[in-house]
């Protein structure tokens, strides 16, 4: 990403992290007046938006499925060229937008229906879904497609309209998203776009918005949650993660060891709920570290659009200067570099080697910050009461992820770990019905199923008498 500024605009041009940052494209940023003036046709499409049966909402969802089957080969290219994504990700990721997509539609309409809470012998008491409003909507870069749609979704099948704005690190995916959105034929006002860094972001979250919806970092939620209190409007933060994966003595080790792999590696380690911290009981410790070992090593770093490669890119160069900073203080500190620990000279760009580090401790930063990228620490323990300790030993709480064949001892421990969501060995924690989101710093408020639906939309009771 880079701004430039010309006589009579900004302009915001991305760039390519696999080649050189090479520029593939520019929009023009967003200016203050054109955020208003969005934000004020979302209110006025609000009121016939929210007028709308969530049958007759899901029917312009319906409509946005079938354009987005048509497009969205064009949407893993672009996601992948302007992040560095790996295309078989990028394939995989917009397969599953449209199932998501199916997901949410039954879901409203199951959930959203006006519920009986009580009735008498004179009178039920019944409670309506009802929007907030316009929603300021804010989303990152490391899934520009699914995290587009997660952001979205339910908030318009619930009734609110949307002013959204991408990352800046992937606009021309956003651009094209907002194309798809119009083209699905929703009313004009219902979902727009704007486009610009993190001060187009301040700008839109300063309007007269109802909502705020926003993914990405812990510093930035923060912000915009002291701004929603000032406003008096809810605010829905998933935020940064620094997620334990934790593999017991008992564990089966080679599929434990490849799970914990493909959760830390995946989208080249730039994933908020993966596998950040590996620790591991004593006794199989150097076994565990050299299957690890070997997984790594045999990860293919490659151009991102070749379909055989394992890890990508990072998103920018300032993620590669962040990674390298974060490992080169771990050395300092005394860690063992097993594998990787440096930048990938032989490609031109954001490229960074899988890495693996030991002799780790707390006062690391690959320990105590969230480390977007693909680096593991490994941290041995000795008793279940140390594994928890050292799991909870983090600001975050969005996930974590458990090994072992005592499957109750798992569970045990599950509920002690403070995290949002708990994979026991392998078992995904994504379905249609549940709820996604964090403890501690890693955010507020829950996405999907009919949990995320009930973020988005204000309750009201009305209490009717029962015709005799």
């Amino acid at each position: 990403m880079v701004i430039i500024n010309t006589s009579l605009f900004m302009k915001l041009i991305s760039t390519n992290p696999s080649q050189g940052y090479k520029s593939i494209g520019e929009i023009d940023i967003s200016s203050e007046a054109e955020i208003g003036e969005k934000v004020q046709k979302a209110k006025i499409a609000g009121i016939a938006w929210k007028n709308l049966s969530v049958e007759k909402r899901a029917e312009y969802f319906r409509n946005l499925i079938q354009v987005y089957k048509r497009r969205a080969n064009e949407v893993a290219k672009l996601q992948s060229t302007e992040m560095g994504k790996p295309i078989s990700e990028s394939l995989g990721d917009v397969e599953g937008d449209l199932a998501y997509l199916e997901d949410k539609i039954t879901s409203a309409i199951k959930y959203l229906q006006p519920q009986v809470v009580d009735t008498t012998e004179t009178q039920k008491n019944v409670v309506y879904f009802e929007p907030y409003g316009v929603a300021a909507v804010i989303s990152p870069w490391n899934f520009p497609s699914g995290n587009f749609f997660i952001s979205c979704t339910q908030l318009l099948l619930a009734g609110n309209t949307i002013v959204f704005k991408h990352s800046e690190e992937c606009p021309l995916t956003g651009k094209l998203l907002a194309d798809i959105m119009n083209e699905a034929g929703f009313p004009e006002g219902v979902f727009s776009e704007v486009y610009g860094d993190g001060k187009v972001g301040d700008l839109l979250t300063s309007q007269d918005v109802d909502i705020i919806h926003f993914t990405g970092s812990t510093k930035i939620g923060q912000y915009l949650y002291k701004k929603a209190a000032d406003k008096f409007i809810p605010a829905i933060l998933e935020m940064g993660g620094s997620s334990p994966g934790v593999i017991f003595d008992n564990t089966n080790l080679i599929e434990s060891c490849q799970h914990a792999c493909d959760e830390r590696f995946l989208d080249c380690g730039q994933v908020c709920c993966a596998l950040k911290r590996l620790i591991v009981h004593e006794s199989i410790f150097d076994e565990v570290v050299n299957t690890m070992k070997k997984i790594v090593s045999n990860l293919k770093v490659e151009n991102p659009l070749e379909e055989n490669t394992d890890i990508g890119p990072l998103v920018a160069k300032r993620q590669l200067d962040l990674i390298s900073e974060q490992v080169e203080d771990a050395k300092e500190k005394g860690a063992t570099v097993e594998v990787g620990g440096s930048v990938f000279e032989g490609l031109n760009g954001a490229y960074y080697r899988p890495t693996i580090l030991t002799n780790v401790t707390m006062k690391m930063r690959v320990m105590t910050e969230e480390v977007f990228g693909p680096v593991l620490p490994i941290i041995s323990f000795s008793s279940e009461e140390e594994a928890i300790k050292i799991a909870n030993d983090t600001q975050y709480g969005l996930s974590a992820f458990l090994y072992g064949k005592d499957v109750d001892q798992l569970k045990r421990v599950a509920l002690q770990i403070d995290a949002g969501q708990i994979s026991i060995n392998g078992a995904s924690y994504f379905s249609p019905n549940s709820p996604f989101g964090g403890y501690k710093k890693s955010g507020i408020g829950r996405n999907d199923g009919m949990f995320g639906l009930y973020e988005v939309t204000q309750k009201k009771v009305v209490a009717e008498p029962i015709k005799k």
